[in-house]
């Protein structure tokens, strides 16, 4: 076997604008991939952390992220590292190998992105950030392209990494500055981009008619949102129930609290129009969003090549 093309993260970024990313999920949400049962997760617990594989495939082609969870990695290491091996469908044989880090920032915040132009107010401006990682700034820069945010607040538990953040993301002309959990009472639209085990913010301060979108935690013993937006939440959108039953936090311990029915849950292909009053995203991340994003920079690193 030949050697495969790899796709870093750099090209990534440039075969892959937001709405490239978004238009790719939209339709794989309304295509049989987003509900087979090979997008399930495997989870491998090992002595220094875990390995993850999540697998998905489609008549034309399947892929692979082969995702690794360190405990303690060093301090010039991520805690998060991944590769995708994307396949020919027909023959299985292997075509390219992409950078899997980037392409799940890439596709979370796409994803994150598809929702909120459903489900937040179309005039929704203000947005609050938990988290001030590679998470924070893709849901920033994707979520300013369906909705007018024109104020950002970030709110992390170490100073250091918010003002980082809010001082790389002056160029793109949007007021971010450092805020405090409070500040969800003032906002339109919440994100949830953290590696916290526990709540993130009181819920009893949401506003009435808040959008929040959770993304940091894909395991059932961690949670973002605390029981009070549960049951304060008109809708709860999650990307396939039976996975969010097994792995997202925020819904297996509501459950367990008796707070929650599962018949209150939403798969994302039934997401539909807005409704009023406050809204529920739980993102656990899924094989065929990963398949769907690795697909479209690959058919655009064809045409640049052709």
């Amino acid at each position: 076997m030949s050697a495969l093309p790899h796709v870093d993260s750099d090209r990534l970024a440039e075969l892959l604008p937001w709405p490239t990313v978004i238009g790719a999920l939209e339709r794989a949400l309304t295509s049989p991939l987003a509900d087979s049962e090979i997008t399930s997760r495997v989870s491998v617990p090992l002595a220094h952390g875990e390995l993850l594989l999540m697998p998905a495939a489609t008549g034309e082609s399947l892929g692979v992220k082969i995702v690794g969870v360190a405990h303690n990695p060093g301090p010039d290491l991520p805690r998060i590292q991944a590769l995708y091996v994307l396949l020919d469908g027909a023959t299985l044989t292997p075509v390219a190998v992409l950078d899997g880090t980037a392409l799940t920032t890439l596709r979370t915040a796409g994803q994150s992105a598809l929702v909120v132009r459903q489900m937040a107010r179309p005039e929704a401006h203000k947005l609050v950030v938990f988290g001030a990682g590679p998470q924070a700034r893709a849901h920033i820069e994707a979520l300013r392209t369906v909705r007018p945010i024109d104020s950002v607040l970030v709110v992390g538990r170490r100073q250091a990494p918010v003002e980082l953040l809010c001082a790389q993301l002056k160029s793109i002309g949007v007021d971010v500055r450092p805020g405090t959990p409070g500040d969800v009472a003032t906002a339109d639209i919440v994100v949830c981009a953290t590696n916290s085990p526990t709540p993130v913010f009181d819920g009893h301060d949401l506003a009435a008619d808040t959008c929040v979108v959770a993304v940091g935690s894909h395991t059932p013993d961690a949670r973002e949102l605390d029981d009070t937006v549960i049951t304060r939440a008109s809708r709860i959108v999650v990307e396939h129930r039976k996975t969010a039953l097994r792995e997202a936090g925020d819904i297996v311990q509501a459950i367990a609290n008796g707070v929650l029915h599962q018949g209150r849950l939403t798969d994302l292909s039934d997401l539909g129009a807005r409704t009023p009053g406050i809204s529920v995203f739980k993102s656990v991340g899924m094989g065929w969003q990963d398949l769907a994003v690795a697909q479209a920079a690959w058919q655009a690193e064809l045409r640049t090549l052709a």
